[in-house]
């Protein structure tokens, strides 16, 4: 089988669709087989973004200048 012909016609048969339904279907079949880069992460990984984003709505930012001066010597 070669997969870029499939792939092809797959895009050809999708782009003259119609089918609202069978549209449906398609991109929720899609959404179900997709995976969520947050359930693919740590948990400490996942920690850390939610204090980050915790201290942000709290105001405790740091310039994106001031870290870059700071970590310069190891970017």
């Amino acid at each position: 089988m070669d997969i870029q012909a499939e792939k092809l016609r797959l895009i050809e048969w999708l782009a003259g669709l119609n089918d609202p339904n069978t549209l449906q279907e398609l991109i929720t079949l899609k959404k179900d087989t997709e995976a969520d880069w947050w359930d693919e992460i740590s948990a400490e990984e996942r920690a850390d973004i939610k204090e980050g984003m915790l201290q942000s709505e709290n105001g405790q930012m740091i310039a994106h200048e001031e870290v870059m001066k700071k970590y310069k010597k190891w970017l």
